[in-house]
């Protein structure tokens, strides 16, 4: 045991240091150091040297049990108008939404409406011979990104850039393509997987799954500023995007659900602490899907995530994308190394401190 701990003091005197190195060696010199610079003794400090550094906007919600939540805001909601950041305007939280359709087929899987071990054929069977292995591929494989099915948005014809509304064209850019490998051999993240979902969850609720997620998800959570589209919403509400250095804004690109960072908060509470969910629909989910989540689109780079050890959920909304503020991986399980995540951690070090 005392050689154990022994271990333990020296890996932490030691890792730092490796850090470090690690990130002079590979990542961008400019992001060392904000990394290693002294913390500020508050957050709202932390979100302002945020915009020193290079971001345009950002947002941040924390929510600690038995405390009011507190909200932070620094730069610009929109840098054309001269608004200031608002910490109760909508963002685009792009792949954050997967964690609202995997609690949706939970509760779907529980009242028997799906069966995770139903193929893909099963249930789209007009897709068999135009994505390989679709008789072998599970609703299970897609939820947990285990299928093979390519990642639209790594085609070459795929264009973040152009507005993204139209889910058959999307999927048309991996149609009749071969798998990058069979299902279940490995993990690989893929966006096709949940653009199928989607239609499977159409199909089998027989309207639309946005609705669903509406009425089953957010309307028992008092959650209304949660949206699926751009069009449901006062485009003059949604934070404007940006691409780093460039002034043009990317609102009009559409392509992500769009929330406020309360709204997020309080669904990834009530995920975490089983309030969203029953006893037997959370032991599904803990069986298929993460419990928190990043998302990006062009402009928009969002973190969502709580800290069991604070019993404390963090978000982080921040409008830059591009260059410095998104890029390399780490080597402690592939996060983003950009001044973005650097920043949300020396966000959640600060939370620690207190």
């Amino acid at each position: 045991m005392e050689k154990k701990k022994r271990i333990i003091r020296i890996l932490r005197i030691i890792m730092p240091i490796v850090a470090i190195t690690i990130a002079g060696a590979f990542a961008p010199l400019d992001l060392v150091g904000p990394w290693i610079a002294p913390l500020p003794d508050t957050v709202q400090e932390q979100v302002n040297d945020a915009i020193d550094l290079g971001l345009d906007g950002i947002i941040v919600y924390v929510d600690k049990a038995d405390q009011p939540p507190a909200f932070y805001g620094a730069g610009w909601k929109n840098k054309g108008a001269q608004i200031p950041a608002d910490p109760h305007a909508l963002f685009k939280i792009g792949s954050i939404h997967k964690l609202y359709i995997a609690s949706s087929i939970a509760k779907l899987v529980n009242d028997c409406s799906l069966s995770l071990d139903d193929t893909l054929a099963d249930y789209l069977p007009e897709l068999e011979g135009r994505i390989e292995y679709a008789d072998k591929i599970t609703l299970k494989m897609m939820v947990q990104h285990r299928s093979g099915i390519p990642n639209f948005t790594d085609a070459n014809e795929f264009d973040w850039f152009t507005p993204q509304t139209d889910d058959n064209k999307n999927l048309e850019l991996v149609l009749d393509k071969p798998a990058d490998f069979k299902p279940d051999v490995r993990y690989s993240y893929s966006n096709t997987n949940y653009l199928l979902i989607g239609q499977i969850l159409d199909k089998v609720l027989g309207y639309s799954h946005h609705q669903y997620v509406y009425d089953e998800i957010l309307a028992p959570l008092g959650l209304k500023n949660t949206f699926f589209t751009l069009d449901e919403v006062n485009y003059e509400d949604v934070v404007s995007g940006y691409w780093y250095e460039y002034d043009d804004d990317l609102r009009f690109l559409g392509g992500s659900m769009i929330a406020t960072a309360e709204d997020v908060g309080i669904f990834l509470t009530a995920l975490n602490d089983g309030s969203l969910l029953n006893d037997t629909e959370q032991a599904i989910y803990s069986s298929i899907y993460e419990y928190e989540h990043t998302g990006w689109v062009p402009g928009y780079y969002s973190i969502a995530r709580y800290h069991e050890d604070m019993d404390t959920v963090v978000i982080q909304f921040v409008n830059t994308t591009g260059g410095d503020t998104w890029g390399l991986s780490n080597i402690t399980g592939g996060k983003t190394l950009g001044l973005s995540n650097v920043v949300y951690n020396r966000i959640v070090r600060i939370l620690r401190k207190r």
